[in-house]
């Protein structure tokens, strides 16, 4: 559901009824993550993806009957061996998929609107949800922000509402979704419960160091991958709005002047284009010592190696050097700024994602696949 929070917040505020279809769970070579969302409104309005559009057609009409009936609805849609283009997964993966109605009078109402909220404005929270359980329970929702708070709950379960609360403050912390099983002790009402839930984080990230023409092709493609871009560079003449209108900032300080005061954390990625030792070194030495997801500088593999060794002479070591990636970017033969943008920007995804670089065709790695703890399965469990 967060997954769309943009629109889906607009819906809420102009008193729409709905209904969402959020990815709970997949196997196999499925398109999309757990989080993955479609909704519906009442006049068939549909926003969204749980697919790629391989069960879009028979999502589209759960949520049209959800929204008829006011039943929440776990359905599962796999790949089916006798007809490879029926309903169904025909890459071979399984997706389960929840469909919640959201309905002016329906239960949980307040709190999806106010986790939809919050996620449109950029804030951190986490939405959680009974996925599979009682009844009575199912619609009903829990959310919870970063100190702890949470609004909501589960009815007349308070207890449950605060081992819910505390496990979906984990996988905010974590800006994970994935889903939680309670057993029926844990659930406080005689019965196991599935539990979805969300996290929605501020945007990670990307810290571009050097006003150059590379620079502006790598905002661009930092922007459409959802980071938010900031341009550094000492130089106001060409640290400009002009010259980047797609940056969310422009800074003008040295460098390494603005990493230590500015906050970065382990999603941010760092990309130094500057191409200059009086700004790179001393750059350099501070944020191959920082929690970062990803530290590279653009320059030859002559300038490298000159650079390596200016790092080492101002005391950086062999562990911090293999951290940083340069020559910066995939090998894709690129030359022009936006080729070499996209080569930065893969190997970024690589990084992120745990991919090899290497093509498809011939390969016999997964397609879908992530270097962090998968959220796709049973991530959390409570007796």
């Amino acid at each position: 559901m967060l997954d769309i929070a943009d629109e889906l917040d607009r819906w809420a505020e102009q008193g729409r009824d709905f209904a969402v279809a959020t990815v709970v769970a997949v196997g196999g070579s499925a398109p999309r993550r757990p989080g993955a969302a479609l909704a519906v409104d009442a006049d068939g309005t549909a926003i969204g993806s749980v697919s790629g559009g391989c069960v879009e057609g028979a999502v589209y009409e759960l949520c049209r009957q959800a929204l008829e009936d006011g039943h929440p609805v776990l359905q599962r849609f796999g790949y089916s061996d006798e007809d490879a283009f029926a309903v169904g997964l025909t890459c071979g993966g399984v997706i389960d998929v929840l469909v919640t109605p959201v309905r002016a009078e329906g239960p949980g109402r307040p709190v999806y609107a106010a986790a939809l909220a919050a996620a449109a404005r950029g804030e951190a929270a986490a939405l959680a949800r009974i996925a599979e359980g009682p009844g009575e329970l199912r619609g009903r929702a829990l959310l919870v922000r970063p100190d702890g708070s949470y609004d909501g709950g589960f009815g007349a379960h308070p207890e449950l509402d605060r081992t819910v609360a505390a496990e979906a403050g984990a996988f905010l912390d974590a800006g994970r979704t994935g889903t939680l099983e309670i057993g029926a002790q844990g659930s406080r009402c005689g019965a196991p419960l599935t539990v979805l839930v969300e996290s929605s984080v501020p945007a990670p990230r990307m810290i571009v160091f050097g006003a150059i023409d590379f620079a502006s092709a790598l905002v661009r493609i930092g922007a459409f991958l959802g980071y938010h871009v900031t341009v550094c560079d000492a130089r106001p003449v060409f640290a400009t709005r002009a010259r980047f209108p797609e940056a969310d900032e422009i800074v003008v300080d040295w460098p390494h002047r603005y990493l230590e005061r500015t906050e970065v954390d382990g999603r941010s990625v760092l990309c130094v284009l500057t191409h200059d030792a009086k700004f790179d070194v001393p750059l350099l030495k501070l944020a191959l010592r920082l929690p970062v997801a990803y530290v590279g500088a653009m320059g030859s593999r002559r300038t490298h190696l000159d650079r390596a060794e200016r790092l080492r002479a101002v005391g950086v070591g062999e562990l911090e050097l293999a951290r940083l990636r340069s020559p910066i970017g995939l090998d894709l033969g690129a030359r022009t700024p936006e080729e070499t943008a996209l080569s930065i920007a893969a190997e970024i995804v690589a990084g992120r994602r745990g991919g090899s670089g290497v093509p498809l065709t011939g390969a016999h790695t997964p397609i879908h696949h992530d270097t962090a703890a998968e959220t796709a399965g049973r991530i959390g469990s409570v007796a």
